[in-house]
């Protein structure tokens, strides 16, 4: 027998040194495993998310995807489909599952690998933290130490809820809260069983198991979880046969795109996202990617909506008025049936744009066009051939022609089908601010954010066009002029010698002249005449000196003639703050975006205080130059160029169009008392925009559809007219009009009535001038006069930024 007792003991001695050795490992690694403190005073990393006013995500940067929950937060179901995914004897054992361990053994030395790891939830977290994952027997040894320690020193539903905070769960979704809104669209309370067992499936393999990837793999997971929720005890028969008829591949995609259709209709803020992100660096480095960081920024969901929906339709508009350039790209498809995913393959580098769909174009012909997305034939005929149909034709040029190959934008009008549209080059951006506090109620900085992520609206330094003849006006105001004032809108020729550099003839539009003219019917007509004697009369120097009023720098307005008509240089932020000085009765305001700011806990740690209009903001210009520019600029709504705003149905607006030489920029800048909104249309890289695309033609529509919302339901507003105002017969004794009061009523002109019958030649509507002519020099345009004395420049307005709250 003693053949049969020497293997035993020599199986016994390896066991035994095998725990020595175990045993001695333990002891040497036990003090250095790493401090708990990462668990401890657990502080993921969460990103910093942007929010509108009423509460809607508009941005989200960070590596990681995280929404911190507790556990008492976390519904049964999911922490039952969990346990029994992942260890169901969780609550039983300290750390390590000898059970499970003495499985995963068996399993690798029948295998003759390492390919079961038996990790408990405990040495999953040890792992997530401290630990790679590379499968070695000493990295499962240092797994089993440090959870064992873990188990020490917290308690079991510590351990649960850092595991359902920090696993990753695949889509950039870390923890299972960020999961549900990544796959489902959901918080965990709205989680359904089925869903709850096909996120819990998730932890064993992401990628493998991902029901967005791979949803007959993940359905397969999904049952299984469900299973073993049956098995555990966690949910009974009734319950386990209802979960298990939503847990198929079909059913998977379904959940998953009416979870991303839902996820799609997002608040579209992409360039107030980017502000609020450039703020938050710039105030917390790297970090504010990490630390949870909320931002609250000042627009509204519907305002936005607003925006975004009113220039796409001003910027398609444009792009219809010119044209089809033809297809984007083509591709060569051999004849006959193409394979989908051969199609597919051919559309793979082409990205949607919103409703701009990629499409590839299998057969074409003046009635009909077949184009095929993603698994999907689209048969377009009719209305929806219209915009292209020059590009149908045999006759058309080969490169531009829409023919099978073609890769084409397709666009899904509603009731009316399908319809052939393509990418606008043309650029845009819209920003509205409250009058009072100068919050930004929405802000477009272009047409597709993904496109082209420049901001039009704070760094498209253009120039103003007409938009800037209002300013020039109001310093007028200050200078012994009224509306009533009469000036010759007559032509004017300076030669080179006098300009320094070249001949320069400003026009008005069609060379039409009126003769003597109100400063009033002046600028409601944008005749450029007008605004240049004016700033004659006043002196181009004093003129930019007053700009800064305004908040313009005068560096970018050089004081030449050409200022009258908007040669200089502003952003549309520039221009909406400048607005608003009109609108709330002669208060400097700064626009900004960023109204507050949370730490990861809730703690408020920043915020903007704005100076408001009428208690802490500085009074810029005198409150009557305000009240009569707004009644001039109302003028401008109801009878001259922008007479397309009247279709609002409102008393209370005012504002002015823009167009600068050549048709390069067009603008409308204008507001009720409470609301100024800005809408500028060009080019990215400037040029022409095409012959009569003026202010009134291609900005004004998108800040009409604007404000249609934007005021909806908002009562008419009417500024009281200020102390210090009288009524005088105008200079061409044909009405009655305010001024100052310490003014002397305006003279009448100086010349006969035969010699302002000849010039008054224009009886055809306001429009915009078509050219300008300005002079590239940079010479002045004329000597002026000696200035008078310049009035004291307002106290500056810094900047809004968000101020730190001192704890």
């Amino acid at each position: 027998m003693r053949w049969v007792l020497y293997p035993i003991a020599a199986l016994l001695a390896l066991a035994i040194l095998g725990i020595a050795t175990l045993a001695a490992m333990a002891f040497f690694a036990w003090p250095n495993l790493p401090a708990l403190d990462t668990l401890t005073d657990y502080r993921p990393r969460v990103p910093l998310r942007v929010y509108t006013a009423d509460g809607h995500l508009i941005g989200e940067f960070g590596e990681e995807r995280r929404d911190v929950v507790r556990i008492a937060e976390v519904p049964s179901h999911l922490k039952h489909a969990i346990l029994a995914a992942e260890d169901e004897r969780f609550y039983e054992h300290r750390g390590i599952d000898p059970l499970g361990l003495a499985r995963a053994a068996l399993a690798n030395l029948s295998s003759g690998g390492r390919g079961q790891g038996a990790s408990t939830i405990t040495m999953q977290v040890a792992r997530n933290f401290f630990l790679s994952r590379e499968k070695t027997y000493n990295r499962k040894l240092y797994e089993i130490l440090l959870s064992l320690k873990i188990e020490q020193n917290l308690g079991k539903d510590q351990i649960l809820e850092l595991y359902i905070n920090q696993i990753f769960l695949g889509q950039r979704a870390y923890g299972f809260a960020a999961a549900a809104r990544a796959y489902y669209g959901k918080t965990l309370e709205q989680l359904t069983l089925p869903e709850a067992a096909m996120l819990a499936g998730l932890p064993k393999a992401p990628s493998a198991f991902n029901p967005i990837v791979n949803p007959t793999r993940a359905a397969v997971r999904q049952q299984y979880v469900l299973r073993r929720m049956l098995e555990a005890g966690f949910i009974d028969d009734a319950q386990y046969q209802h979960a298990l008829a939503f847990a198929t591949p079909k059913q998977s995609q379904r959940d998953i795109a009416a979870a991303r259709r839902v996820q799609d209709i997002v608040v579209p803020g992409d360039y107030v996202a980017e502000m609020a992100r450039q703020i938050a660096v710039e105030q917390f480095g790297e970090q504010a990617y990490e630390l949870g960081i909320r931002i609250i920024t000042t627009v509204t969901r519907k305002d936005q909506e607003a925006a975004y929906a009113a220039l796409r339709r001003g910027v398609l508009d444009y792009d219809r008025r010119h044209g089809y350039r033809g297809p984007e790209a083509f591709v060569e498809l051999p004849s006959g049936q193409v394979p989908d995913e051969q199609l597919d393959e051919a559309l793979g580098e082409t990205n949607d744009h919103d409703d701009l769909l990629a499409a590839l174009v299998l057969r074409a012909s003046p009635k009909e066009v077949l184009a095929y997305r993603r698994g999907q034939e689209i048969r377009i005929t009719g209305k929806g051939l219209s915009f292209v149909a020059p590009m149908l034709s045999d006759k058309a040029p080969q490169a531009r022609r829409v023919r099978r190959g073609a890769i084409v934008r397709v666009r899904n009008t509603g009731k009316d089908g399908w319809e052939l549209a393509q990418l606008p080059e043309v650029q845009a951006a819209l920003v509205a601010i409250d009058s009072h506090s100068g919050a930004v109620r929405a802000l477009i900085g272009g047409f597709d954010f993904h496109r082209n992520k420049f901001n039009h609206v704070t760094q498209a330094v253009r120039q103003p066009g007409s938009s800037f003849k209002p300013f020039i006006f109001s310093a007028a105001l200050d200078r012994q002029f009224g509306p009533g004032s009469v000036l010759e809108d007559n032509p004017l020729y300076y030669p080179a010698g006098v300009t320094g550099s070249k001949a320069w003839e400003p026009k008005n539009y069609d060379g039409r002249y009126a003769g003597p003219m109100t400063l009033r019917d002046g600028l409601a007509r944008s005749k450029n005449m007008i605004s240049i004697r004016l700033l004659e009369k006043i002196t181009p120097d004093y003129a930019r000196d007053y700009l800064a009023r305004f908040g313009f720098d005068p560096a970018q307005n050089p004081p030449y003639l050409t200022m009258a008509l908007g040669a200089g240089a502003a952003t549309p932020w520039q221009m909406a703050a400048g607005y608003a000085v009109f609108a709330n009765g002669g208060y400097r305001v700064d626009p900004f975006v960023v109204k507050e700011m949370y730490d990861g806990s809730g703690r408020l740690i920043a915020r903007t205080d704005p100076p408001v209009a009428g208690q802490s903001a500085p009074r810029v210009i005198d409150a009557r130059n305000a009240w009569l520019m707004d009644s001039m600029m109302r003028d401008v709504v109801q009878r001259g160029t922008a007479t397309r705003a009247r279709s609002l149905k409102r008393e209370d607006i005012a504002g002015k169009t823009g167009t600068t030489n050549d048709y390069v920029d067009a603008w409308f800048c204008g507001y009720n008392p409470d609301l100024v909104a800005v809408s500028w249309v060009g080019h990215s890289q400037p040029r022409n925009l095409g012959k009569g695309e003026t202010g009134g033609a291609a900005a004004l529509p998108i800040w009409i559809n604007y404000m249609a919302s934007a005021l909806e339901g908002a009562p008419q507003v009417e500024l009281p007219r200020p102390e210090g105002l009288m009524q005088v017969q105008n200079g061409l004794g044909t009405s009655q009009d305010w001024q100052y009061a310490e003014y002397a009523p305006p003279a009448p002109p100086p010349v006969p009535d035969w010699l302002r019958d000849m010039f008054a030649n224009d009886s055809a509507p306001a429009m915009e001038a078509e050219s300008e002519a300005i002079p590239p020099g940079p010479a002045p345009l004329i000597l002026p006069p000696p200035s008078p004395a310049r009035a004291q420049a307002p106290a500056p307005v810094e900047e809004r930024r968000p101020m730190p709250i001192r704890p």
